[in-house]
């Protein structure tokens, strides 16, 4: 459009009513979006200076310049964008708006920047005479959005790991529980076996005996004086005989007592059930004891925590007993005030790594979980050959 030579303004209200006159250019510059028009050819007819800095030229350079080949002539990889596949120029074409964001739009420099860009056809009556883009960098939302992608597949990956961890960890405590429970059973039957075998046959013996010698008094009165001394000798030995068998009776009640729960736990504290049951372990298993304990009244541990600590202590000298062929053992336990230190030392034949978190340890795997159920933890250390080491650390103000 050519420049018009206008008259200067005589008043102050002419000078303000010249600057409003121009609405659209005031418009045009006056917004962050760069815009710009272009005719059915697709050069360039204006451009506001927003747009001519995104791009990086000035508003005379762009003027009258093909647009697609300037600022549009290749996808994001480089390779030709061909104008005929333009949807602005196809869109302009057809007379249809159109908006995209998954474009770019070339610089000055060389350098691609993603733009969100809208193309509405400019109509005179129903023919199109060009059209009007719009268009902004949107590289911060690509950066942004990609960020969230990121997180979000982060999140998810985690997500999927620590379902995993905890599905893992569900069937290790269903197979756990199911062990727990074998052991429960063949505990009890270990039990019942030895009140039928030991307890049953004492009892039978003794009432076997009881009907022997009612059977003798109901003969006394008819017996002559020296039979019926012999008889009183014969039953002082049947009475012996059922003392030993209830000394016996008693014995056998006391251990299978002392098996399900030991009395000098109750009665003598933790450190006194630990000395017990270590010499006691020794003594049957006939090993030699390396035994030192460095603890404190004030420091021992009572109630369910003493009671997981037994329990953790008879089921390391069991995996003793049951796997390592040792000839010694050591006991260290240490309490600090704060944490209890319990290590089992044997000098056997140990064990890979890896043995000891196998799925089917489940020996270990409860000692682990009494352990973890007071905020302590139980440790493995062992090789092919060199022995194994279990120890236990328990934090003593938790207990």
């Amino acid at each position: 459009m050519p420049a018009v030579a206008e008259t200067p303004p005589s008043s102050p209200a002419e000078a303000d009513a010249a600057v409003w006159t121009d609405r659209p250019g005031l418009l045009l510059e006056s917004t962050g979006e760069g815009i710009f028009g272009i005719g059915l050819d697709g050069h360039c007819v204006f451009i506001n200076r927003a747009g001519a800095a995104l791009l990086g030229y000035e508003v005379a350079e762009v003027l009258g310049r093909n647009m697609h080949e300037l600022t549009h002539h290749s996808y994001q990889d480089g390779s030709a964008y061909p104008d005929s596949a333009c949807p602005i120029f196809r869109a302009f074409r057809r007379g249809q708006p159109c908006r995209i964001d998954t474009e770019v739009f070339w610089r000055r420099d060389g350098s691609a920047v993603p733009v969100e860009y809208s193309s509405h056809p400019i109509l005179d009556g129903a023919k199109v005479r060009g059209a009007v883009i719009t268009f902004v960098d949107i590289t911060e939302r690509r950066r942004a959005d990609q960020a969230l992608r990121q997180s979000r597949n982060l999140l998810e990956q985690r997500v999927a790991e620590r379902t995993a961890e905890l599905t893992a960890a569900l069937e290790q405590l269903r197979a756990l529980s199911a062990w727990t429970d074998s052991v429960r059973e063949e505990e009890r039957t270990r039990i019942a076996r030895e009140i039928h075998d030991e307890l049953g046959s004492l009892l039978v013996a003794l009432k076997m005996e009881v009907g022997w010698l009612d059977k003798r008094l109901a003969e006394q009165p008819a017996r002559a004086p020296e039979a019926a001394q012999e008889m009183r000798r014969s039953m002082r030995c049947k009475c012996q005989g059922m003392s030993g068998l209830i000394e016996r009776a008693v014995d056998d009640v006391g251990r299978i007592i002392t098996d399900l729960r030991p009395s000098i736990l109750d009665h003598q504290g933790l450190w006194a059930a630990l000395e017990w049951q270590a010499h006691d372990f020794a003594q049957k298993a006939e090993l030699t004891l390396d035994w030192d304990m460095q603890t404190a009244a004030a420091d021992e541990p009572t109630g369910p925590a003493a009671t997981a600590v037994f329990r953790i202590f008879q089921e390391m000298l069991s995996n003793v007993a049951r796997h390592a062929r040792a000839r010694r053992v050591a006991v260290r336990i240490l309490a600090s005030g704060t944490l209890l230190q319990l290590d089992v030392q044997d000098d056997g034949v140990g064990a890979a790594a890896q043995a000891f978190s196998a799925p089917t340890a489940y020996g270990v795997r409860g000692m682990r979980e009494r352990a973890r159920h007071f905020g302590g933890t139980v440790e493995a250390h062992s090789a092919p050959g060199r022995g194994c080491t279990f120890g236990l650390r328990l934090p003593l103000t938790g207990a």
